[in-house]
């Protein structure tokens, strides 16, 4: 699997690269941060963060492992799938919240690293904070389904939550045209309130018209913004993407807290 997760994945980029849509990712600033985030997260922190799991799994819930192994896996991936993507929901939300909230600030500076880019592509996927993969709970609720003995629904609910990140990060978008046909934009709204589509999060990841930072946080089931208030269908694309006034530099951004700084990383944008 991991194979063909890869395979897809430069298949992506290099398509995003020869249609010419990753020049604002060409800046020196931009390929020091891209490269170095993903190189750091997949070599040390992702691997960390799975041994650090694993270890408390253990320390916590000595009797507990291997405890749900005799469920059934088409019960437990769809259930994995949907609790994952409501505290993922929920951990998202608090960390947008970050950008007015104090208490929630550290949160949000950890986050900040991914909404940096003012360009939405694959590469987003893998540009994070190199201590975000310890607190999202993503890690958490998927690293616990495996302590308890759902390693396969586990891997298949990680895979498919980085297939879906693919395909609504891709600067190229399928769903360009589908919001404005006669003929397929009332069924297609109608999926909005259920699925997070590529429009979704690209205006999650904007500001201006049509962006809305401080909308649409679930990553597969937009049905989880529709019921908590914050989804957002947007009419087009983003006027801009990243953060307006944001100034960190690489270090600051991608090392916070070891690298606090003092530099601006609010949004101008207003919790609606």
């Amino acid at each position: 699997m991991g194979k063909w997760i890869l395979a897809v994945s430069l298949s992506i980029l290099v398509v995003e690269i020869l249609g010419g849509r990753l020049r604002a990712a060409s800046s020196k600033r931009e390929i020091t941060l891209n490269g170095l985030s993903a190189a750091i997260n997949l070599i040390v922190s992702r691997p960390l963060a799975a041994i650090t799991v694993a270890y408390l799994m253990k320390a916590l819930f000595p009797g507990g492992a291997g405890a749900l192994a005799n469920v059934p896996f088409w019960i437990a991936f769809p259930t994995l799938m949907l609790v994952t993507d409501f505290c993922f929901y929920w951990g998202h939300r608090w960390a947008h919240a970050g950008q007015s909230n104090p208490r929630l600030r550290w949160l949000w500076r950890l986050h900040h690293t991914h909404h940096s880019a003012e360009y939405m592509s694959i590469l987003l996927t893998v540009r994070q904070n190199i201590f975000w993969i310890f607190v999202v709970p993503t890690t958490w609720v998927l690293g616990f389904a495996a302590f308890l003995g759902q390693e396969k629904a586990a891997a298949l609910t990680a895979a498919f939550i980085y297939g879906w990140n693919l395909f609504t990060h891709c600067y190229y978008r399928w769903d360009d045209h589908l919001g404005n046909s006669a003929v397929f934009a009332r069924p297609y709204q109608a999926l909005e309130h259920l699925l997070t589509t590529p429009g979704l999060h690209h205006t999650h990841h904007g500001y201006g018209r049509d962006g809305a930072m401080y909308r649409n946080f679930a990553v597969s089931f937009s049905a989880l913004d529709w019921v908590f208030g914050t989804l957002h269908i947007p009419k087009g694309r983003p006027a801009r993407y990243g953060v307006p006034g944001s100034d960190l530099t690489v270090v600051e951004d991608l090392f916070y807290p070891l690298a606090p700084g003092r530099r601006n990383t609010s949004s101008t944008s207003s919790a609606a």
